[in-house]
């Protein structure tokens, strides 16, 4: 259990401040992200350093910390958030909430995503204000309340209510990036780049109803089967985007040789298919990189079991790949579904076509001075973070919070699951990586 000590020097215990975030429950929904944050405010407090809460709902704030710099390059956004995702159903060795350290690794929800990830933000910032840090431009700490949902009291509301808080930003880190990946006996270490874009869609069809004593042939429920069934057996076209071509060309360049040669196949729109099959595992994990895509999650019928609906719909979680509008996947569907199924978009979160790459080498450098046989890669993820909210105002978020990971430590499988959790090792790496680029940023 996490042990109180003096605050005087706590820009040195990141595993200390990681342990007490866990022990907040934020499980979302519902949040109850308050005690967690003026957790987090009163360390800056103690730290001299004054925050703003704002909030839609009094019980989900969000804080805005800054740290003046000299004012020759622009400010530089930390962000995430504290809200996780919930522990029902599944069955932890260790309790969740505790923030034990059991052989070496932090246990608990958000151990991974992304109460390590404040922590290394946070002790970086205090520990440049203890420091007296003098960065070239300004350092702007936000921690955010309900990104697992969708950001609507957390980023969502700050970029479309307080936009002067990220006035002149153009660059910032989040989640997620920075931490190792194998292929072959190469170390890689991805950074977010670019991420898809959300885009929700309601398919809906419709068929003679009735009294369910009275059973219809072919009507509206067999017309969605219909529809599913040729949406899981036919795949949307192949994409090439700006962020996949340079992530390929990376990780191909990384690699060399034959694997090298084969990976960069996947830039040839004519070959991405078959080089995706021929990776196996890791190939079903890039296909979203390529795609817009389309998963069915929740399904409209009837309120009542005795009555045969003439209208049923199906919610599909579409993700834009970067530069593509709704309109593009809606054509893309109606090539498989047909002109008999109405296609109405329920949420898009927009992002940009193109990252800003300006940041990238400064980092690149930070993470090969710590491994210098590490690879670092631009990478385009398929899921999406605040940094889609951020980028209406021009940011450009980089997935970076370093990690050094175990080889047999599998993040991804980690992330959400029961028994989340992460090094010691890696918290302090991270923090460390974090600090220097506090101390560069702006410097060139």
């Amino acid at each position: 259990m996490f042990i109180n000590k003096s605050v005087a020097e706590i820009y040195n215990r990141p595993v200390e401040i990681l342990q007490k975030l866990i022990q907040y429950n934020t499980t979302n929904p519902p949040g109850n992200e308050a005690e967690c944050i003026n957790y987090i405010r009163g360390l800056l407090s103690d730290a001299g350093i004054e925050s703003v809460i704002l909030a839609k709902k009094p019980d989900r704030p969000n804080l805005i910390a800054r740290i003046h710099g000299e004012g020759k390059a622009n400010p530089l956004l930390l962000y995430g958030h504290v809200d996780v995702v919930t522990t029902e159903g599944q069955k932890w060795d260790h309790p969740p909430f505790e923030g034990k350290i059991v052989d070496g690794f932090v246990w608990g929800r958000g151990a991974l995503d992304m109460k390590s990830g404040i922590a290394m933000m946070l002790t970086s910032f205090l520990r440049a204000k203890a420091k007296g840090l003098k960065p070239a431009g300004d350092i702007v700490l936000t921690i955010v309340s309900d990104e697992e949902p969708g950001g609507d009291f957390g980023a969502k509301f700050l970029v479309e209510n307080h936009p002067d808080f990220f006035k002149n930003i153009r660059y910032a880190i989040g989640e997620f990036g920075g931490f190792p990946v194998r292929i072959g006996k190469k170390r890689f270490y991805p950074i977010t780049i670019s991420e898809k874009q959300i885009c929700w869609i309601r398919a809906t069809v419709h068929g003679q109803g009735g009294h369910g004593s009275v059973p219809v042939r072919g009507g509206a429920m067999m017309q969605l089967s219909k529809l599913l069934k040729q949406l899981n057996k036919k795949d949307l076209p192949v994409h090439i985007t700006p962020p996949s071509k340079i992530m390929v060309e990376a990780t191909a360049s990384g690699l060399g040789g034959t694997r090298g040669f084969l990976l960069k196949q996947l830039n040839n729109p004519w070959m991405t298919k078959y080089i995706l099959k021929l990776m196996g595992a890791r190939g079903k994990i890039m296909y979203p990189l390529f795609h817009n895509t389309i998963s069915p999650t929740i399904l409209h019928g009837s309120k009542m079991i005795n009555v045969i609906p003439s209208e049923v719909s199906v919610d599909l979680d579409g993700r834009l790949l970067p530069g593509f509008q709704p309109d593009d996947m809606i054509n893309e569907l109606r090539r498989i579904a047909g002109k008999d199924v109405d296609f109405e978009i329920i949420r898009f979160d927009s992002g940009p076509p193109e990252p800003d790459m300006g940041l990238f080498s400064v980092l690149s450098h930070i993470l090969q001075e710590s491994d210098p046989e590490g690879i670092p890669i631009p990478f385009l993820i398929s899921a999406v973070t605040d940094g889609r909210f951020f980028s209406r105002l021009g940011i450009q978020t980089y997935g970076f919070l370093p990690m050094i990971l175990p080889d047999d430590f599998n993040f991804t499988e980690t992330v959400h699951a029961a028994n989340e959790r992460v090094p010691v090792a890696a918290v302090e790496f991270g923090t460390n990586s974090i600090f220097k680029l506090l101390q560069r940023f702006g410097q060139d």
